[in-house]
């Protein structure tokens, strides 16, 4: 029987680990919490994946090492790195083939649609982790790819529009968020992710690149709005913060200093093309109302 590792244990690597066992393949689930979901074929190990050796160790006989994990979002900076040098040494040392959940950050601000064949040219910190990680990786002679997901939506995502906007639009309430609200923007689910993480571990062609995430992408006041009409709720009030409200409300968590990097645009639309992973690893983005009606 097949047997994969997965490290993390938030909703995409859940939703991995399920995929594989609904297959009739075993899977371990390692975070340091020792958490995952409840299945037959589903381990769930506590350990730190940033131990290359207690990693190795896990990995014995593993046909495929699929990492979901990351550090606290104004974490990442300073753990991400030994994170990412623990399950690479660990993915050189025993050979398993190494699939790296990914976002967009590493390209920058980019004119157009954003397609896996841009340079990785970001500035800012979390963008230059982003794409430093991939790189060292790309070159560590590991057979590896990058599954590279827009923001999350949907059931189990944790993403400024899981946590700035749908509690405020479910509960009739004014939302304030930190990117411009009427441009289109990409979104990913956690279900298409994980299919995607799973194509690529399966096709030959997926190795040494990286591919997208398949998305829609509506602006944020249309989402907001679909959500509102499945929920009953009434039409959403969204207002964009200023670089103020982000400073000031920086003093009160570190959290909102982290959305300065990411989320200010320069009035352009931010669209991500998949369509190589349509046309080659078969995986669409499913409907937005069906993934909407999920997470209700």
């Amino acid at each position: 029987m097949t047997f994969h590792v997965i490290t993390g244990a938030g909703a995409t690597a859940a939703r991995t680990a399920l995929l594989l066992a609904a297959e009739g393949e075993r899977v371990r689930i390692v975070s340091r919490s020792g958490g995952g979901p409840d299945h037959p074929l589903v381990e769930k190990a506590a350990a730190d994946a940033a131990d290359a050796d207690r990693l190795t160790g896990l990995l014995e006989g593993a046909a495929t090492l699929f990492n979901c994990a990351a550090p606290p979002y104004h974490r990442w900076t300073q753990e991400f790195p030994a994170l990412a040098a623990g399950l690479l040494a660990a993915a050189v040392r025993t050979g398993v083939p190494y699939v790296m959940l990914g976002n967009l950050y590493g390209y920058g601000l980019v004119e157009g649609p954003v397609h896996p064949g841009l340079p990785l040219r970001a500035t800012g910190p979390k963008g230059r982790l982003r794409a430093r990680i991939w790189e060292e990786a790309a070159a560590s002679g590991a057979r590896v790819t990058e599954v590279r997901a827009a923001q999350f939506y949907g059931a189990g995502a944790v993403s400024p529009f899981s946590l700035m906007v749908q509690p405020r639009v479910l509960a009739g309430a004014l939302a304030l968020v930190a990117q411009e609200p009427d441009l289109p923007h990409s979104y990913s689910s956690i279900g298409d992710t994980a299919r995607t993480l799973v194509a690529a571990s399966r096709d030959e062609r997926a190795w040494g690149r990286a591919w997208h995430v398949p998305v829609v992408t509506p602006s944020l006041r249309e989402l907001s709005a679909r959500l509102a009409r499945l929920a009953g709720a009434p039409a959403p009030r969204i207002e964009e913060l200023t670089e103020r409200d982000l400073a000031l409300l920086a003093l009160t968590d570190p959290l909102w200093a982290e959305f300065t990097e990411v989320l200010e645009t320069p009035g352009l639309p931010f669209v991500s093309d998949f369509t190589e992973t349509e046309k080659l690893l078969g995986v669409t983005a499913a409907p937005v109302d069906e993934v909407l009606a999920e997470l209700l």
